[in-house]
């Protein structure tokens, strides 16, 4: 399994991007960063998006990654996620009204988006990959993923979460783990009232995660805060060294292969 972190930070500014992972070139989880990261040779081989909730910073590309479908290689994107996450999208991203309807663009009949709401806690067969949708706590309904490949590579990603992810930790035995860290330790408080973690509350879902499982995956960690990178930085290099794991954050184009 080849993960390639698209985007690996909060705001979009120049050498940073928005929410996005692509596994093995094909599937695609969140879009927030995708079209300015990819080529067109690599966009075409995307076939399916999997959202975890409706943010802008998660959903932003998927008009633009649509619109290279439909005029570069005609192809079509089938869009996954909770059915409140597509009808969000569907009513202000693909309304028709900022831009083209994907939906029904290039025809009704063969549009360039199609859309399939996906089942928590139901595995899904998506391409070679068996997906698994876990809800998770933010400040809308959302669902991390939990991917895995035809021999047993597996990486869980939590998209953007506060935390209590002991419910996911039941479900998931990733090699690989994709948490998010919005903001340093200091902003504890107010990133749990916005549905985010600090290193602090990442290292005590961590902590729960040892003892459900027995082990800790390497963890690399994304949804950075541009303006808090230093700080979130240290912050994190302090919990590796506590828990004596393998902890880093992501950066754009990083890959890991499972």
């Amino acid at each position: 399994m080849d993960i390639r972190i698209l985007g690996a930070h909060s705001s979009d500014l120049r050498g940073s991007r928005l929410a996005s992972l692509l596994i093995d070139d094909t599937l695609l989880i969140d879009a927030g960063g995708v079209t300015s990261a990819l080529s067109i040779p690599e966009q075409e081989k995307i076939r399916t998006v999997l959202l975890t909730h409706h943010h802008f910073d998660h959903t932003r590309d998927l008009i633009t990654l649509a619109a290279n479908a439909a005029n570069y290689w005609q192809g079509q994107l089938v869009v996954c996620g909770l059915n409140h996450t597509l009808d969000i999208v569907t009513r202000y991203l693909l309304d028709g009204v900022l831009y083209i309807n994907f939906l029904e663009h290039p025809s009704k009949e063969s549009p360039s988006v199609i859309l399939e709401a996906i089942d928590p806690y139901t595995a899904k067969r998506i391409g070679d990959h068996q997906v698994l949708a876990l809800p998770v706590r933010h400040s809308v309904p959302a669902v991390g993923y939990q991917v895995t490949s035809p021999d047993g590579a597996g990486v869980f990603y939590t998209g953007d979460t506060s935390g209590r992810l002991s419910e996911c930790w039941e479900h998931v035995s990733p090699q690989l783990l994709i948490p998010e860290v919005a903001g340093p330790d200091d902003r504890a408080d107010w990133l749990k009232s916005v549905g985010h973690l600090c290193p602090a509350a990442l290292r005590e879902e961590l902590q729960e995660f040892r003892r459900l499982k027995g082990y800790l995956p390497r963890v690399v960690v994304v949804h950075i805060g541009n303006s808090y990178e230093r700080e979130i930085e240290n912050e994190i290099a302090r919990v590796a060294e506590e828990l004596g794991a393998d902890i880093s954050l992501g950066y754009e184009d990083m890959r890991v292969t499972l």
